[in-house]
């Protein structure tokens, strides 16, 4: 089965490459280092490694406390972060470029050559993967070259798992071959465990251990700054298919006067078509990219968050956070990163990515869940309009984030037990 799913990768390769060229037209970031993705590396680090993959944004994002504890930890060892797409990329790149023990790299698709290719270039003592990412021959290379696999921070989802038990003779055997699963609930565990996994412990979810960068919430006090005394409502990382339903009803909804809606695409390929879709709708427009210093005119209905790499910024500027992903059945975002800012949320009926810390939230009084965009903006205006509510939800909101610090700790301490 192995070899055969190994076939298929090659199959398809042509189709993957010429998607990756096409992609790279809105992101040139897919056009470079395209030799990674077939497994071709310049030198590598001359001291031992650990391999950290993680696959995009929020993936990076969350493995930061790890790298630096590992850092910490292991100060022989370099770290050589993989990654799937540009913006997880560019996402690495900010969070530790100017840390020479950190190597970033595209993963290669996953064909036992290609992984084998990469271990034997790298020499990883440990590979670490982040939340979900089981590649078969990913995991059976490692396996065979005597490389422990951890699976952290992991999750797993009801429906995810159904769509895995499909293919048990392929991932329900990668599974199997994972040394270590450090799952963020107990409800992940055992799902983790219905999939085969072996040596599984709860450890937390490691989004907690998050600090805001002093840096971002500066940023984000500059542009509160320039945004001026207007009330704030950030929806962030919002979804295709989620800015038109959310468009749609802010046109009909009754705000209040002095206020601004901020809208931040997850993905950046997205920024020129959710613009458009604002200046279909007759509304003033203001893109972050092209803010400058200026302030944002009183004229202007929406500002269109464009810039990379800012979302503690734009939490911190805000007052209210709507968690994208969440209006579609798209599973919904980390809602943590906002709570850290001491912001409350808002987020739709579809969270199945985050349901237990989500709600854990909503039980924490630090969030409230709605059943449309029509509702965002109710309960936004709502909000807004008694600071006494706001305050005890953002009060809520730090102490819900600061709870369940120390996933971080734990997982790597579970890590000695197989780091080689």
């Amino acid at each position: 089965m192995l070899r055969l799913y190994s076939a298929v990768w090659w199959l398809v390769l042509p189709l993957a490459l010429c998607r990756l060229w096409l992609r790279g037209r809105r992101e040139p970031g897919y056009r470079a280092h395209i030799s990674e993705r077939l497994g071709f590396y310049a030198q590598a680090p001359s001291t031992a490694t650990i391999w950290v993959h993680a696959v995009s944004v929020g993936e990076t994002r969350a493995a930061e406390p790890l790298i630096d504890a590992l850092l910490h930890a292991y100060p022989q060892h370099h770290i050589v972060l993989t990654c799937m797409t540009a913006t997880g990329r560019a996402t690495g790149a900010a969070l530790f470029g100017k840390n020479p023990r950190v190597h970033q790299a595209y993963l290669p698709y996953d064909t036992l050559s290609m992984m084998r290719r990469f271990i034997a270039h790298f020499k990883p003592a440990l590979c670490v993967l982040m939340e979900t990412e089981v590649w078969p021959a990913l995991i059976d290379s490692c396996a065979t070259a005597g490389v422990p696999v951890a699976l952290v921070n992991a999750r797993l989802s009801e429906r995810s798992l159904r769509r895995a038990q499909r293919f048990e003779r392929l991932l329900g055997r990668a599974a199997r071959q994972i040394s270590l699963v450090a799952a963020q609930t107990q409800a992940d565990a055992d799902r983790m465990q219905v999939l085969g996994a072996r040596n599984v412990t709860v450890a937390g979810s490691m989004k907690f251990d998050i600090v805001p960068p002093v840096a971002m919430l500066n940023a984000g006090a500059v542009l509160r700054t320039q945004i001026g005394q207007r009330q704030v409502l950030l929806c962030a990382s919002t979804r295709e298919g989620e800015e038109a339903l959310l468009l749609q009803a802010y046109m009909a909804a009754t705000l209040p006067r002095e206020f601004l809606l901020v809208i931040v695409p997850r993905h950046p390929q997205r920024f020129d078509e959710v613009a458009r879709l604002i200046e279909e709708q007759g509304l003033q427009l203001q893109r972050r990219s092209q803010l400058g210093t200026a302030s944002v005119a009183a004229s202007t209905h929406i500002l269109l968050g464009d810039s990379m790499g800012e979302m503690f910024a734009y939490y911190a500027a805000c007052d209210l956070a709507f968690i994208g992903g969440s209006l579609l059945p798209l599973g919904g975002q980390n809602l943590i990163e906002a709570c850290a800012c001491g912001k409350p949320v808002l987020f739709g009926p579809h969270m199945f990515n985050f349901a237990q810390i989500s709600e854990a939230a909503l039980e924490a009084g630090a969030a409230c869940q709605l059943t449309d965009a029509v509702q965002v903006f109710l309960q936004a205006a709502e909000l807004l309009s008694s600071k006494e509510v706001l305050s005890q939800m953002a009060d809520a909101a730090i102490g819900f984030s600061e709870r369940d610090k120390g996933a971080t700790q734990r997982t790597v301490a579970l890590l000695t037990t197989v780091l080689a």
